[in-house]
């Protein structure tokens, strides 16, 4: 007998079109640690937790509060190549690079966790490789220290009103709104840039 024609629906046609490749739950084999230690794409999956800390806080963002702290300082006239003018510079990076960026990349990471887990699930969050606890503790130990310099900073050079630790205080502020719903202000981008410019520059010259 004549075998039935195949018969093709629209709808399975469209369906095998749309059909996407499914997304890899494993970071690529040939990661790179150097990558995973400046917290940048082609990290290697790393189970040391110190290492997965310091790729949230994603190191290769810090030069640019660095260079703002330098330039705001010799833009000052007040800066002088003594001993204790460069231990107050190096303190005032340590505030605006290690523990406020880190503050303000791991908060970000924190709340992309839910988009990542479909585009990236193989990074720090959604993996798995950190807890919701140790990601949550690390980003109010960074910030409490960032806030923490600030004060001592102010105390340090003898001010009257505590400025360094509003202005990290309010730059903590605008980093968590940038991330953070409802405002979100990442997804403006008028706004967003906005606020990048002023954490990233404005606030540490």
């Amino acid at each position: 007998g004549r075998r039935p024609f195949p018969v093709v629906c629209a709808a399975d046609a469209d369906a095998k079109e749309t059909t996407k490749p499914k997304v890899p739950e494993k970071a690529p084999a040939a990661g790179s640690s150097f990558n995973q230690l400046l917290g940048i794409k082609g990290a290697k999956q790393e189970d040391n937790i110190w290492k997965i800390r310091l790729q949230l806080t994603k190191p290769v963002t810090w030069p640019p509060l660095v260079w703002g702290v330098l330039c705001g300082a010799a833009a000052s006239g007040n800066f002088h190549w003594t001993a204790e003018d460069v231990a107050k510079s190096i303190v005032c990076m340590l505030m605006s690079g290690p523990c406020l960026t880190g503050y303000t990349q791991t908060i970000n990471d924190w709340y992309d966790r839910d988009i990542d887990a479909i585009n990236e699930p193989y990074r720090p969050i959604p993996s798995g490789a950190i807890s919701e606890n140790e990601v949550i503790t690390q980003i109010w130990v960074l910030l409490l220290a960032g806030l923490g310099l600030g004060a001592l900073l102010d105390v340090w050079a003898g001010h009257d009103f505590p400025i360094i630790f509003y202005l990290a205080l309010g730059g903590s502020l605008l980093s968590y709104i940038y991330s953070a719903p409802p405002l979100k202000l990442k997804q403006n981008g008028w706004i967003g840039n906005f606020a990048l410019g002023a954490s990233y520059i404005g606030l540490p010259w």
